[in-house]
């Protein structure tokens, strides 16, 4: 259990900076779970990829093209904003 510091004796100055340090592990603990949040869709969406997105060859066809034309825009989306491309260029 994390004890507080008391407002009424303690600096101000140390007030700050217990408040700013447990600000930095809040969004630390926030920062990693939305990277393991976004990992655990990357994986899914690999394993997806691998099985072809649930189609056998020989049921390939245009709305397929189309679901996966949508995919790809989406992921543009992202990786453009990823990596300052496209719309995002900086």
């Amino acid at each position: 259990m994390t004890s507080r510091l008391n407002p009424i004796t303690t600096p101000r100055h140390e007030l700050r900076a217990e408040k700013a340090r447990r600000n930095k592990e809040a969004a630390l603990a926030a920062f990693i779970g939305k990277k393991a949040e976004i990992d655990e869709m990357l994986a899914r969406l690999q394993a997806l990829s691998d099985d072809h997105f649930d189609c056998a060859p020989d049921e390939a066809g245009w709305a397929m093209v189309g679901t996966l034309e949508h995919y790809a825009s989406l992921l543009k989306r992202i990786t453009d904003s990823a990596f300052g491309e496209g719309e995002h260029a900086r």
